[in-house]
């Protein structure tokens, strides 16, 4: 069946929260805060979480607890999902016995805002074509910050039916475009994580240039700012790079994952993009030192490792 068969078959009554259902999987750092959005707005909200107390939150504002992926969905008229690599989405989606798909009614809809393989976002797709209901891929930026103010761009790929039916709920919590059929938004985010990863690299070495150079580097960033080097990532991770706050709006782990799926995907492609790999080589150096918990920022540690230089001391 294909993606605009299956968007006529999508149950066409305006989304609103008298007359729509919803579940969330995954209320960790991003899905909590979005999630809470939708509670805000009035609608109803059964969650799933594996580590359920991560839910206890939500659930305290009025939101009912699933015991399983499943059983969120056959609660709901729209599930979404944020969880934390392919393998989860697979899992969280797709498990015959446990996964989201198994328990959506037809009609239904099930919207993956993870940052996953767009190839599995086809098949998604495709099973969900299967039993009369719709996938959206919808993975999304902004991080921590952008989930909490409801100001996260999300990139929507799937039946452009689909994606304009949800409209009120990614309203919720950001601005979302259409990209394409399946995976389009997988793909769009992708680039995203691209992009944001050699403006990364750029950060924290001029960063380091600036300490080097006996240049206080708060003034040297609010001085930058301004001007054409100034950029989210500045705004989002200049401040507690220095203040050494290095607690996740986004895992490093998590945009290593990221980051290869872009090569992968490069890889399949023939394209060589030298700046992707070497960011790539250096998230991969923070697992090694055990440091995949904390946020992205932290890529200013391997920069400082790599010269023997701290920030927050005197420059030698």
């Amino acid at each position: 069946m294909s993606s605009s068969a299956t968007g006529a078959n999508i149950s066409d009554h305006p989304i609103s929260p008298h007359a729509t259902r919803v579940a969330w999987v995954g209320t960790g750092v991003m899905g909590q805060s979005m999630a809470g959005h939708l509670l805000a707005a009035g609608y109803a909200l059964t969650v799933y979480n594996r580590t359920a107390s991560k839910a206890e939150g939500l659930v305290s504002r009025g939101a009912t607890l699933a015991e399983s992926p499943r059983a969120a969905a056959a609660a709901a008229d729209v599930i979404f999902l944020m969880v934390g690599f392919p393998s989860d989405v697979r899992s969280t989606s797709l498990d015959p016995s446990t996964g989201a798909l198994a328990g959506l009614a037809p009609g239904g809809v099930l919207v993956d805002m993870t940052t996953s393989d767009p190839t599995l976002a086809a098949e998604i797709a495709e099973a969900a074509a299967a039993k009369g209901c719709a996938a959206v891929d919808a993975p999304v930026s902004g991080g921590d910050r952008g989930a909490r103010n409801a100001a996260l761009s999300i990139f929507a790929g799937g039946d452009a039916g689909v994606v304009a039916r949800l409209a009120p709920l990614f309203k919720l919590m950001g601005n979302a475009l259409y990209m394409g059929g399946p995976g389009a938004g997988q793909r769009a985010k992708l680039g995203n994580q691209i992009a944001i990863a050699s403006t990364m690299v750029g950060l924290v070495e001029g960063m380091v240039y600036a300490h080097k150079a006996g240049l206080d580097v708060g003034k040297w960033l609010e001085a930058i700012s301004t001007g054409a080097a100034g950029s989210k990532s500045l705004d989002l991770y200049g401040k507690r790079m220095l203040e050494r706050d290095m607690a996740a709006g986004f895992y490093v782990r998590h945009f290593v994952k990221d980051l290869g799926i872009c090569l992968s995907e490069c890889q399949a492609m023939g394209l060589a993009l030298p700046g992707l790999a070497l960011a790539h080589q250096l998230y991969v150096s923070l697992l090694a030192h055990g440091e995949g918990g904390l946020g992205t920022q932290a890529l200013i540690l391997a920069i400082e490792r790599l010269n023997n230089t701290c920030l927050d001391k005197k420059p030698e």
